[in-house]
C-alpha cells in the first residue's frame, strides 16, 4: 500500500524550515492547484518555472490543502497550515522522491535516449507484467517533475519500476539519476532530439550516461557507446547490433512475412529469432532494445519471441474528436490504469463546450491493489472531477458499484452490452471521455461515437500549443500578461478546442476578430477577458451581453458605441483603445489622441481596459527604425490617453515577432498569435524551441501505373518523363491545397518519401508521382508535418504560413491530441 510521511519527517528530509503546526500524514504529492484530487494528505509544492507556482498557494489551500513547501512565506495569512521553506522547491521534491526510492529494494529499470523511451518502457511493462507487478512513469512523465511524482508511486505491491528520463542539458541527469537509481539500465536510439540543449552529441550521450552511473546492467546499441567504454567501464553490459558480430544479441537477418518483420539473431552461439508485428524502422529498433532486455534478464528466447510476436500498439494520447449528437469525444480507449485515468479526467475537467460530462469506463486491470480499494479510490477521483454520467463495463466495477455516488450511472458486463444499449442513452451536447483497457476493445464504442468524415484530418497537437506558450512565458518580464489571438478559427486549428487549453493553462486575454467568434467562445464556456477587433455596431447587444471587450479604432465607432451605452444604461463598460503607429491600416492617428482624449476625459460610459497598437515589421531587421518610431509614436499616445483619464491603463504593441526581437516594448502586455502554433518569421526553425502544432494528413485513394505519354488530370497538365506510377490522395483546393501546388510545385511524404505533384490540383483530389516508392491503397500521406513544415510549403508558392494554415477547410476533420 501507499507510504505516508509525518510532515515533520518531510521536513528533516528536505531540510526545510519552518514550524509544524498539525503534523499531517502525507501521501499525495502535488504540482498544480487544478489537478487536486484530494486534499486530505496532500503536499503542494511551490514550482517557480514558466509560473511562479507561490501563486497559486492561495488556490490549494481554498481546495484544502494544509501543507506546503515554499521558498517564500504567502501574503495571506493561513494560520492553520504548515509550510516548509527551503532555497529550491524542485530541489526538495527530488529529494523527497529521493528518499522514498530508497525504501524499496526491488529491480528498478532506468530508460533514457532521445527517441523511443516511452515506448520501450510501456513494451517493456507489457512483457513482463506477467510476473512481476510493476510500477512505471504515467505516459511519458520523463521530465524534472515527472520523474519524482512518477517514482513516488512505488508501494509495497511493487515487484519493479520501469522509469524513463528525459534531459534537454546537462546538469539535469544528476538528479534524476539520484531518484530513480536504477539498478538496470537502457539506452534506446540517439537522434537529434535536443541536441540545441548540448555542445556536441558526444556531451549529449555522456550525459545521458550519468543515469546508469550506479547500473548493475547496461543494455544498448553496440556501436552507440563506441567512444565512450571508459564511461560504463564498470558497469556490466548487453549490448546489441544489426552490424557488428561481436555484440551480445547480433540481427543478422531482417525480413517481412506477412506483413509482420522477422528477425534472425545470434546470442550466446545459437540462431534464435523474433518475430516483430510492426514494420516501421523505430518499431522494429524499440523490439529489438525489448528484445535484448528479456534476454539479458534471463529470459529463455522462446518466451521472448513468443511475448514480442504479441506486443500490441501504445497509445500515448488523449484524442478529442468531433461526435454525433453535437458531442465532444476524448479517445483514450486502449489504455486504463489509476495514474492515465486522473491524467485523462484532468483533461476531460479542461473541456469546458458543454455543460454536461460523461465517463465511459471499463476494469482496471493489474493494479495490484485490492478490488475494492481501487474502485474507492476510482469513485473519489471521479467525483471530484464534476461526472454527470458514468457508464461502467466490466464485473469488477459492477461488484463495488456500491462505491460510486454520480448523478446518473449505468453498469454494463462486458462492451457488447454497452454497444446495444448506446441508443437508449441519448448521449447528445456533451463532453465523452472514452477511457477502458485493452482487452475491452472501446475502439468499437468510439467509432460509433465519433462523427463520420472523410480520411483527410488536421491534427493539433495541444502538447504543442503549450509548449509554444511557455517558450514565449519565459522571454517575459515578470508581471507581462500575454493576449493569445484566437481568430480565423484559431489559424485554422478550432475554436473552443485551443481557448480551453489556453484558459486552463492561465492566459490573461483571448482575441478574435468579430463578434459571433466572441459569442461562440462564451457559449463554449470560456470565462477570460475576450477582446473583439472588428465589432459591428449591428452586434453590439450580443457583444455586451457575452462580456465581450470591443476595440475602438475610429471616431464614428467610438460614437456608435457610446450611443449604444446610454441607451443600454451601461457604465464603465470596458473598451480598448487601438493607436494607429504607422500599421495605416486601422486605429486613431497621432493628430487624432488630442480630439480622443476630449472625448475620454467627459464619458463615464465606457473604462479604458487597454491601449494598443501594432507593429508592421518586428521580424524584419531592415525595418528596425520604423519599429523604433511606431513604439514612439505609441508612447507619447499612451501617456497622454493616461494623463487624461486619471489612471494607468494595459499598454500592448508586440506581437509573436516584437516578443522575440523587442524585450524593450512588452509593456504590459503582448499579443501572441502565429508563435502560438509553432512559427515565428524573427527566429529560423532550427534555432527555436518552438514545436509546429498542426500535422495534416491524407490517405491514397488508388494508385496507377502510367506511361510517359499519358497525360495527367484536367486540362492534360500533368506527364512523368518516363514510364512510373501515380498516387492519387484525397485531398484537393476545397480542402485547402491550393491549385498553385500543382505539376510538380507541391511534394508530400509518402512513406517518409517525398512525392512531387503531377498535373492540377482537383476540387477534392490530387495526383502524387510514387515512382521508385512503396505504396498502396489506403497508405497514409503527409501534407505538413514537423519535417514538412508549412513555412516549406508557404516558400513554395509563395505565401505566408498564416495563409497555408488558415486555407485548410473546416470539413477537414480536426483531431486534438494531448500526451
Amino acid at each position: 500500500m501507499q507510504f505516508t510521511y509525518q510532515i515533520s519527517e518531510v521536513k528533516q528530509i528536505i531540510l526545510a524550515e519552518g514550524n509544524i503546526i498539525n503534523n499531517d500524514l502525507i501521501s499525495v504529492l502535488l504540482t498544480d492547484s487544478r489537478r487536486i484530487v484530494s486534499a486530505t494528505g496532500s503536499l503542494f509544492f511551490a514550482l517557480s518555472s514558466r509560473r511562479n507556482g507561490h501563486e497559486f498557494v492561495i488556490n490549494a489551500y481554498n481546495a484544502g490543502v494544509r501543507n506546503f513547501v515554499i521558498n517564500s512565506l504567502p501574503e495571506a495569512p493561513m494560520p492553520d497550515a504548515n509550510f516548509l521553506l527551503v532555497g529550491d522547491v524542485l530541489l526538495a521534491l527530488q529529494t523527497l522522491a529521493a528518499h522514498h526510492r530508497q525504501r524499496f529494494d526491488i529491480p528498478v529499470i532506468g530508460i533514457t535516449g532521445s527517441n523511443g523511451k516511452t515506448i520501450v518502457k510501456e513494451w517493456l511493462y507489457q512483457l513482463l507484467c506477467p510476473e512481476k507487478h510493476i510500477v512505471r512513469n504515467p505516459k511519458s512523465y520523463n521530465s524534472q517533475i515527472g520523474v519524482p511524482l512518477s517514482v513516488w508511486q512505488l508501494n509495497s505491491t511493487h515487484e519493479m519500476g520501469i522509469f524513463e528520463a528525459g534531459i534537454s542539458t546537462t546538469h539535469e541527469m544528476d538528479r534524476l539519476q539520484a531518484v530513480i537509481k536504477p539498478t538496470i539500465g537502457i539506452l534506446t536510439h540517439m537522434g537529434t532530439a535536443h541536441d540545441e540543449g548540448f555542445r556536441d552529441r558526444d556531451e549529449k550521450i555522456s550525459e545521458k550516461l550519468k543515469l546508469f552511473r550506479e547500473s548493475e546492467l547496461l543494455i544498448y546499441n553496440y556501436e552507440t557507446l563506441l567512444d565512450h567504454k571508459v564511461e560504463i567501464e564498470n558497469i556490466k553490459c548487453f549490448t546489441w547490433s544489426r552490424k557488428f558480430k561481436i555484440a551480445d544479441l547480433y540481427v543478422f537477418s531482417e525480413t517481412t512475412i506477412s506483413g509482420r518483420y522477422y528477425l534472425r539473431a545470434l546470442f550466446k552461439d545459437d540462431e534464435i529469432e523474433c518475430l516483430i508485428p510492426y514494420r516501421d524502422e523505430a518499431s522494429v529498433e524499440n523490439a529489438i532494445i525489448c528484445w535484448a532486455t528479456m534476454l539479458a534478464m534471463g529470459y529463455s528466447p522462446d518466451i521472448a519471441d513468443d511475448r514480442i510476436e504479441r506486443l500490441t500498439a501504445v497509445s500515448m494520447r488523449l484524442e478529442l474528436k468531433q461526435g454525433i449528437n453535437n458531442c465532444s469525444v476524448i479517445d483514450d480507449s486502449y489504455n486504463s490504469d489509476i495514474q492515465s485515468l486522473e491524467i485523462a479526467l484532468n483533461f476531460l475537467d479542461q473541456q469546458n463546450q458543454y455543460p454536461k460530462k460523461t465517463l465511459i469506463l471499463s476494469d482496471i486491470y493489474q493494479s495490484g491493489v485490492e478490488q475494492p480499494v481501487l474502485y474507492e479510490q476510482v469513485a473519489h477521483m471521479i467525483s471530484s472531477k464534476h461526472i454527470h454520467r458514468f457508464i461502467a463495463v466490466g464485473e469488477a466495477l459492477g461488484q463495488n458499484k456500491q462505491h460510486f455516488t454520480l448523478p446518473e450511472m449505468h453498469f454494463y458486463k462486458d462492451t457488447q452490452a454497452l454497444i446495444d444499449a448506446l441508443p437508449k442513452l441519448n448521449l447528445h451536447d456533451e463532453t465523452i471521455l472514452i477511457k477502458g483497457s485493452r482487452a475491452f476493445e472501446f475502439e468499437r464504442v468510439s467509432r460509433l461515437l465519433v462523427q463520420k468524415a472523410h480520411e483527410t484530418v488536421l491534427e493539433i497537437n495541444l502538447n504543442s500549443v503549450i509548449n509554444n506558450l511557455n517558450f514565449y512565458r519565459l522571454k517575459l518580464q515578470p508581471g507581462v500578461k500575454i493576449m493569445a489571438m484566437v481568430k480565423a478559427f484559431s489559424y485554422g486549428s478550432g475554436t473552443f478546442e485551443i481557448a480551453n487549453v489556453l484558459q486552463y493553462n492561465k492566459i490573461d486575454y483571448l482575441a478574435v476578430a468579430y463578434t459571433d467568434e466572441g459569442v461562440e467562445l462564451r457559449e463554449a464556456g470560456i470565462t477570460v477577458p475576450i477582446m473583439i477587433l472588428n465589432p459591428e455596431p449591428l452586434a453590439f447587444d450580443k457583444l455586451t451581453s457575452n462580456k465581450l471587450e470591443p476595440s475602438i479604432y475610429s471616431f464614428g465607432l467610438f460614437d456608435e458605441f457610446i450611443k449604444y451605452a446610454q441607451e443600454a444604461e451601461l457604465i464603465n463598460y470596458p473598451i480598448h483603445l487601438k493607436i494607429d503607429s504607422g500599421m495605416h491600416r486601422l486605429g486613431f492617428e497621432s493628430t487624432e489622441i488630442d480630439a480622443l482624449c476630449d472625448l475620454l476625459e467627459i464619458n463615464t460610459y465606457v473604462r479604458v481596459q487597454s491601449v494598443f497598437s501594432h507593429l508592421a515589421a518586428s521580424d524584419a531587421a531592415q525595418h528596425d527604425e520604423f519599429t523604433m518610431q511606431q513604439i514612439s509614436v505609441f508612447d507619447s499616445a499612451v501617456k497622454q490617453i493616461e494623463n487624461t483619464l486619471g489612471y494607468n491603463v494595459i499598454k500592448h504593441i508586440s506581437n509573436t515577432s516584437g516578443i522575440t526581437r523587442w524585450p524593450n516594448a512588452q509593456y504590459d502586455m503582448v499579443r501572441l498569435g502565429i508563435g502560438l502554433y509553432g512559427v515565428d518569421a524573427a527566429v529560423p526553425a532550427e534555432l527555436t524551441d518552438l514545436r509546429p502544432v498542426a500535422t495534416l494528413r491524407t490517405t491514397v485513394s488508388q494508385v496507377k501505373k502510367v506511361l510517359a505519354a499519358d497525360t495527367i488530370g484536367y486540362n492534360r497538365n500533368g506527364s512523368l518523363t518516363a514510364d512510373g506510377k501515380i498516387a492519387t490522395v484525397r485531398i484537393g483546393y476545397a480542402d485547402g491545397y491550393r491549385r498553385a501546388f500543382g505539376n510538380g510545385v507541391g511534394r508530400m511524404l509518402v512513406n517518409g518519401k517525398l512525392a512531387p505533384t503531377v498535373g492540377n490540383i482537383s476540387m477534392d483530389m490530387c495526383m502524387l508521382d510514387v515512382t521508385g516508392i512503396e505504396v498502396k491503397e489506403g497508405d497514409e500521406v503527409i501534407v505538413f508535418n514537423d519535417t514538412l513544415r508549412i513555412e516549406q510549403l508557404a516558400k513554395e508558392i509563395g505565401t505566408i504560413p498564416y495563409e497555408i494554415l488558415t486555407n485548410v477547410s473546416e470539413r477537414v476533420k480536426r483531431v486534438y491530441f494531448y500526451e
